[in-house]
């Protein structure tokens, strides 16, 4: 069965979003810094610190369907950690071909179903057709922006990236929006390259170290926290973080 892209009509959890935030609002402290002196690799953009890396183009999707992909990054181990449910609706964010949507399509049958999201149309038609070729009809493939993953409030169990994070332009009003998507005790898993090993041969600006990555979700305004880290991969963290209740309000 074919998903078409424009399934948006049928699939009423996906939503648009809100996307002005608090610096278009008017705050008053940059969140962004851009600097001359950076990285070749990085896009020369800083966030708390850290600079973000440049995307991956769909060109490179010869690279994550590669035959050694599974011996380097063990990802069908990382797909049985997430301890995924039948029923659960999970998003892979920059999901790219839809190589880790496939394998956790299979795992949340018969209900559930992967929300494939990704910023470049090229990518999200080679997911579908990955899809189709494996018999797979519980992925949902949907176009993001760069601001917005396009999901609808409370509506998703789990949002996976793979090794995409660090690559966000916008990886504050991402984290905002992905944050929104989350139903109570909803999991957020980051899988990065692990900044804390120097013989993981990625380029730097391709890792992330725990510290960097809890203090960028765990922002008071997401309503996340850090519940544990899997360290089953030979390269990556699995970082997963939890959604908390939203306080009550008093009287």
């Amino acid at each position: 069965m074919r998903v078409a892209i424009t399934v948006m009509l049928l699939f009423p959890l996906l939503w648009a979003g809100d996307n002005v935030t608090a610096q278009e609002k008017g705050a008053t402290a940059p969140r962004y810094e851009k600097r001359a002196d950076h990285d070749p690799n990085g896009i020369g953009k800083f966030y708390m610190g850290r600079e973000i890396a440049h995307v991956m183009g769909y060109l490179g999707a010869p690279w994550l369907e590669r035959d050694t992909r599974e011996e380097e990054e063990r990802l069908t181990l990382l797909v049985k950690s997430l301890k995924l449910k039948p029923g659960d609706i999970v998003a892979d964010i920059g999901a790219g071909s839809g190589v880790i949507s496939v394998l956790m399509a299979e795992q949340i049958l018969p209900n559930g179903y992967v929300i494939g999201v990704d910023v470049q149309d090229e990518m999200l038609l080679r997911l579908q057709d990955n899809a189709r070729q494996k018999g797979v009809s519980n992925i949902v493939p949907i176009k993001g922006s760069q601001k917005a993953p396009s999901l609808a409030p409370r509506s998703v169990d789990l949002a996976i990236m793979v090794d995409v994070y660090h690559e966000f332009e916008f990886p504050y009003e991402m984290m905002q929006e992905i944050s929104r998507a989350m139903k109570p005790g909803g999991r957020i898993v980051l899988v990065e390259y692990r900044m804390e090993d120097p013989t993981v041969p990625i380029k730097l600006v391709h890792k992330m170290s725990q510290r960097q990555a809890k203090a960028e979700v765990e922002q008071p305004e997401f309503n996340m926290k850090w519940t544990e880290t899997i360290d089953v991969l030979p390269r990556q963290h699995i970082l997963v973080f939890t959604k908390q209740n939203e306080p009550k309000l008093t009287p």
